[in-house]
């Protein structure tokens, strides 16, 4: 099976090919705009099983002339940011769907993820499946909370995070997803109704703490705009509210971004996106404490007998193993494909 992945050798393209390139079943394409960065990474990979081959993909060029190049199988699109894809943001998706191409991308918008439900009737007719959003928000979000509700008559509260080490490594482009809506307005569902929320201006702390592990130090988080905002509340529409955040680290940075999600807020400017480059330079240089990051996720409900409960999940992600927490399970998707248990043809949610 060929798997063509745009964006295949950045953050969490290559972090894809780490976890699928020991399946000999697989051609994987790693793609991007520099054929050269594209050749210097699958160079650089060892030989574990899949077949790895460089290629020049160019979403903003002749989508459909590309994908009838590479004859892929499936079409990841690991690059983003997918709130800066403009008007036309959805020119891959349909492009993938026209050529009866597989299509799953990493999105962390909730727009943009929300959005791809419109093309399911035209994905069904043409039979290929269309799934967005395949990452740790909200797909593995979802997968902890079906398993935490079990036995539990009613779900009220949602609320979960995620803490990255300061060695991960950032991408660019994820640096200018957040300066993108950092302190605009977003909407999320509070205890009673949806909300105006204003990622980066609303704080929680947490102590992800597995049982019989050292735990991660207590953790501010930051409301963040992502798909689970919006995703979880249809998938159990009982709920009062959804609440997801990011704790990044140093807290020192964390606490500077704060103060410019404020600034847009308040008026002061009108976004940080300009901003960006300044905030990757520091992401990604002003670095110090544990090689260590984490996920928690916490909910609130109550048992048949009206008894109110909680319970949570905590994972650890030791050294440099955080990044690629956001890329299994579109390796959980592409596996169960080839052993022939492909999802269901169609975009959008899949409970």
């Amino acid at each position: 099976m060929r798997m063509l992945i745009v964006g295949g050798y950045g953050t969490f393209g290559g972090r894809t090919v780490e976890l699928l390139e020991h399946d000999p079943r697989l051609t994987l394409l790693v793609a991007g705009r520099s054929m050269e960065k594209a050749r210097a990474y699958c160079a650089q990979r060892p030989a574990l099983g899949a077949k790895l081959e460089p290629a020049q993909f160019d979403r903003d060029g002749d989508l459909a002339a590309q994908i009838r190049a590479l004859k892929p199988d499936i079409l990841l699109d690991a690059s983003g940011p997918f709130q800066a894809y403009g008007p036309d943001a959805y020119r891959l998706v349909e492009a993938a769907i026209d050529a009866r191409v597989h299509y799953l991308d990493l999105a962390d918008g909730a727009d943009f993820v929300a959005g791809v439900a419109a093309f399911d009737a035209r994905a069904r007719v043409a039979g290929t499946y269309v799934l967005s959003g395949v990452s740790s928000f909200p797909v593995l979000t979802a997968a902890v909370v079906r398993m935490l509700s079990n036995g539990l008559s009613r779900l009220d509260e949602i609320a979960g995070g995620i803490a990255p080490s300061p060695f991960a490594g950032v991408g660019e482009n994820v640096i200018r997803a957040i300066a993108s809506y950092a302190g605009q307005p977003v909407a999320y569902l509070g205890r009673t109704a949806k909300t105006i929320g204003r990622p980066f201006t609303q704080q929680r702390r947490y102590t992800i703490a597995p049982p019989g592990r050292l735990p991660l130090r207590n953790t501010m988080f930051s409301l963040v705009d992502v798909p689970d905002l919006r995703v979880l509340s249809v998938l159990w529409p009982e709920l009062k509210r959804v609440w997801m955040g990011a704790g990044p680290v140093p807290e020192l940075l964390h606490r500077a971004l704060i103060s410019l999600s404020w600034a847009v807020k308040l008026g002061v400017v009108r976004s940080l996106v300009s901003f960006a480059p300044l905030m990757h330079w520091a992401t990604n240089r002003l670095r110090w404490g544990e090689h260590r990051g984490g996920m928690f996720i916490e909910v609130k409900g109550a048992r048949a007998d009206g008894v109110p409960e909680t319970r949570s999940w905590h994972l650890l992600a030791e050294g440099a193993d955080g990044p690629l927490i956001p890329s299994m399970a579109v390796q959980a998707i592409v596996q169960k494909h080839l052993d022939g248990a492909l999802p269901p043809f169609g975009a959008g949610l899949r409970r």
